[in-house]
């Protein structure tokens, strides 16, 4: 087993072995590792790491303390000074707010059978999130999913362990595929929602493998009774650039005149004039979908400066649309 894999798989024992070691004082290393489905070394290295946690400090009261030479020597467990695990855990407002947008971000996606936990859940986030509720209200959630049905088969095919047999349109490509998979996950990513999936080609000349599909270009989704097969190697999923920033994503456009607009409609953190009457603006961006739909809204009176990226999706989305027009009526924009 991996290390990562131990790593999640200690820090939930742990918090569960806390309480069940304060009610129980002096209680048996056998029986406490027979209870919790590990062996007496385990254990063993467990109460090592929990001798080590606490409040912050790391002074001898800030600690949890164990007294390791009962352990070592009788064989029993005697836990104190954990009294602080019982308190209930406040949320910070810098907490709150990532909650509430990931969550608004997963209703985009989920299933009918989620949405009720889902809203429940918001529910109580915003009634604590006091001023962050408000903060979250003002920043706009953009996923280009899939239709209800699509999103169904997905949610059923997934919890089911089942195939899905998709029809998936490629504007790029200006054809639409037949393909049989085995759904893995969903993900976001730059304000697009994708499956997952090792895909078995249905129609000649459609590829095999493990690819990404994105859900608003999925037409039609069919839950098959087929069992999924779990493929080995599935890739990493590619990192957005919104991804990349360390801190809230930042922007820099170059605006042509016709674009300056956009220094009196959206807050910017700077602005520069440029020869000419344009201007150069740095803008905060929450939501890599609606700075997509921005920029194809300016088209060429706005360049993307920086970070390098940013902007590519954008492109990819005017070059599928001009390459669909062109599938219609014959001819592009």
């Amino acid at each position: 087993m991996s290390r990562r894999a131990t790593s999640r798989e200690q820090v939930p024992r742990l918090l569960s072995l806390v309480p069940y070691l304060q009610r129980r004082p002096g209680a048996r290393v056998a029986d406490v590792a027979a209870e919790f489905g590990i062996t007496p070394a385990q254990l063993r290295k467990d109460l090592g790491v929990l001798y080590m946690c606490g409040l912050p400090g790391l002074l001898p009261g800030d600690l949890i303390e164990i007294d390791m030479e009962a352990v070592d020597g009788d064989g029993v467990i005697f836990l104190t000074n954990a009294e602080f695990l019982a308190r209930p855990l406040r949320l910070t407002p810098a907490e709150v707010l990532p909650l509430i947008l990931g969550l608004r971000t997963l209703r985009e996606v989920a299933g009918s059978d989620a949405l009720a936990s889902i809203d429940s859940a918001l529910a109580k986030l915003t009634a604590v999130a006091g001023d962050s509720a408000d903060l979250a209200d003002r920043i706009r959630i953009g996923v280009r999913a899939a239709d209800e049905p699509v999103r169904e088969a997905i949610s059923t095919a997934l919890g089911a362990g089942v195939r899905l047999r998709l029809t998936y349109d490629s504007p790029s490509r200006g054809r639409t595929t037949t393909r049989l998979v085995d759904p893995d996950s969903l993900r976001m990513r730059d304000g697009y929602a994708y499956l997952e999936a090792w895909s078995d080609p249905v129609d000649e000349g459609s590829a095999g493998g493990w690819r990404s599909f994105r859900l608003d270009r999925i037409a039609e989704a069919e839950v098959t009774t087929e069992p999924a097969i779990e493929r080995p190697g599935a890739p990493d999923p590619p990192e957005g650039w919104l991804d990349r920033l360390s801190t809230a994503a930042e922007v820099e456009l170059e605006l042509a005149p016709p674009a300056t607009w956009v220094a009196e409609y959206y807050p910017v953190a700077e602005r520069t004039p440029q020869p000419g009457g344009g201007l150069r603006v740095r803008l905060r961006v929450a939501d890599p979908a609606w700075f997509r739909g921005l920029l194809l809204r300016l088209g060429g009176d706005a360049t993307v400066v920086a970070p390098a990226g940013a902007g590519e999706s954008a492109a990819l989305e005017a070059v599928a649309a001009e390459a669909q027009y062109a599938a219609l009526f014959g001819t592009s924009s």
